[in-house]
């Protein structure tokens, strides 16, 4: 099977992580999120992937190359500027077998796909969304369907109370290669605003596939920092090793934890790491390679990448530290903090929660 990863967003709503990497390449687990996906899709039988790229290109295809080394055959097709997701998947068409899947590239999911395709098939659709339930779905597109989930309408960000259905549009689609022939070449064009709604002006079969599989959207900060917690305590699945077991720690090759270091709860420290004397880790935490703890620092419920050091009793929780930043003696570093890469934090200061640092900057 084939599919279409739509990876060419800036990842606004991540900055400043987003800054210097693109979305698609920010670590889960240690590990860049699409090395995750490719996992997932080889899982379920699909190898052959088409990525639509526009923002920093390079920052993937120099990493996967080909696909190779992971399991996956990879096809770039470039954007000369964002088209849109039906846009993007229009500009890659020459690429695209006759039947495909179509990911968002910030989501993700446990979903069934075997069966999602199979489902699309007795259907006889042209296009199958599918659907996962939330609590509040004003904040999205809600799609409403019949007994036999066909697709009757879209409603986007209804109020609350005004909403016919929880289940909303989860970001991944079935298509049939020849909906794209109503979709105009090089101009920006959506699924959810021009697409599908004209697929059912004409009649054609829309089908929605409901599903309770484990699904997140990790374009926010609080959601990026969510799916890991996720996945240390047991929800959702990677098909990439962790070094962390049932909740319990777990630490990367030449990685030292001195004697009177406390680790609690579902914590992984990376490759080449030193956690000093008196260091609190109390999980879920995260940590990247080559990072220094420093002596009577504390680190809760937090995700550092590569190359940070953090001062002598320094504090930090539910934050994120991008990579090759520095955290000075004393520091305070609260709840909802994003620092970019290449941050310095002097001695003794506190940020304030809910602070963007932006890369690059001293404070």
């Amino acid at each position: 099977m084939q599919a279409l990863l739509l990876v060419g967003g800036e990842g606004t709503r991540l900055r400043p992580l987003t800054c210097k990497t693109v979305k698609a390449m920010v670590p889960i687990l240690n590990r860049p999120f699409l090395e995750h996906l490719f996992g997932y899709l080889a899982r379920h039988g699909v190898d052959d992937i088409v990525l639509t790229l526009c923002y920093m290109p390079d920052r993937i295809e120099s990493y996967f190359g080909r696909g190779g080394g992971h399991g996956v055959k990879l096809t770039y097709v470039m954007e000369e500027s964002p088209l849109g997701t039906a846009g993007a998947v229009k500009n890659a068409e020459r690429y695209l077998k006759e039947r495909f899947f179509v990911f968002n590239g910030d989501i993700f999911t446990d979903l069934d796909l075997g069966a999602m395709m199979a489902f699309h098939r007795e259907r006889g659709a042209k296009a199958t969304i599918a659907l996962t339930p939330v609590e509040d779905p004003s904040a999205y597109g809600v799609v409403e369907t019949g007994a036999d989930r066909r697709v009757k309408r879209f409603v986007e960000k209804p109020k609350r109370e005004e909403a016919t259905t929880n289940l909303i549009n989860a970001g991944t689609y079935v298509l049939e290669r020849d909906v794209l022939e109503g979709v105009p070449p090089n101009t920006r064009y959506m699924f959810e605003h021009h697409l599908f709604p004209g697929l059912l002006q004409n009649d054609q079969p829309v089908y929605a596939f409901p599903s309770d599989a484990y699904w997140i959207d990790i374009g926010t900060p609080q959601k990026y920092c969510q799916v890991q917690y996720d996945l240390l305590q047991g929800k959702g699945q990677s098909s990439l090793a962790s070094p962390a077991k049932d909740g319990r720690p777990g630490f990367g090759a030449r990685s030292s934890l001195h004697a009177t270091a406390s680790v609690e709860g579902a914590v992984v420290v990376g490759d080449d790491c030193s956690v000093g004397p008196h260091v609190r880790l109390r999980g879920p935490v995260v940590m990247g390679n080559n990072c220094r703890i420093l002596e009577g620092a504390a680190i809760e419920s937090s995700v550092i990448w590569n190359n940070v050091t953090v001062g002598r009793n320094a504090w930090l929780e539910g934050c994120i530290v991008g990579s090759n930043s520095s955290i000075g003696e004393g520091c305070s570093v609260g709840q909802g903090v994003v620092m970019g890469e290449g941050v310095t934090v002097g001695n003794g200061i506190r940020l304030e929660p809910g602070r963007k640092v932006w890369p690059d900057t001293s404070v």
